[in-house]
C-alpha cells in the first residue's frame, strides 16, 4: 500500500530545444556558406548555365530548414519567457529578428538571386555573373552576419540559463 505511483506532468525542456536548434542551424549555415558554396564556386560551376537551378534547389531546401528552425527557436523563447521570470524579454526581439532573416532569405533573396542568374539564352554554354548579383550577395552576407550575431547571443543566453 505504500507504493503509490506518482504521475507527474513533464514540461518540455525548451532550453534544450533552443540550444540544439540553434546549434544545428548555425552549424548547417556554416557548412553551406564556407564549404558547399565555395566548393561550387572554385569548381567553376557558377559560370555554368545550370548553376541557377542547382543553387535554387540547394537554397530552397536550406531556407525551409531555416524557417523551421526559426519557428522552433521563437516558440521556445516564448515558452521560456512565459514560464521563467528571469528569462530576458530581449530574447523575444532577437528570435523574431532571426525569423525575419529567414523569411527575407526564403521569400526575397533566393528568388531574386535565381531570377537574376537565370540564363534565358538556351544556346549559350557558359554565362557571366550579372552585376546585380554582387548587390544581392552583399545583402545575403549582411543577413548571414546578422543571423550569426543574433544566434550566438541567443545561444549564450540560453546556455547561461541552463547552467
Amino acid at each position: 500500500m505504500n507504493a503509490i505511483s506518482k504521475i507527474e506532468f513533464k514540461h518540455p525542456n525548451w532550453q534544450t530545444a533552443i540550444l540544439l536548434t540553434l546549434g544545428f542551424w548555425l552549424s548547417a549555415s556554416l557548412i553551406l556558406d564556407w564549404v558547399i558554396m565555395p566548393s561550387l564556386y572554385i569548381s567553376g560551376m557558377m559560370t555554368q548555365a545550370s548553376f541557377t537551378t542547382a543553387g535554387y534547389v540547394i537554397f530552397w531546401n536550406f531556407n525551409r530548414m531555416e524557417l523551421l528552425s526559426a519557428a522552433v527557436v521563437l516558440t521556445g523563447v516564448l515558452a521560456m519567457n512565459k514560464t521563467q521570470s528571469q528569462w530576458r524579454f530581449n530574447s523575444i526581439v532577437l528570435s523574431v529578428l532571426l525569423l525575419a532573416v529567414a523569411l527575407l532569405d526564403t521569400y526575397f533573396l533566393t528568388p531574386q538571386m535565381c531570377a537574376t542568374g537565370v540564363n534565358l539564352n538556351l544556346f549559350a554554354a557558359e554565362t557571366t555573373i550579372p552585376a546585380t548579383m554582387n548587390l544581392l550577395h552583399g545583402g545575403y552576407w549582411l543577413l548571414e552576419a546578422l543571423k550569426w550575431v543574433v544566434g550566438v547571443v541567443l545561444l549564450n543566453w540560453c546556455w547561461r540559463q541552463e547552467a
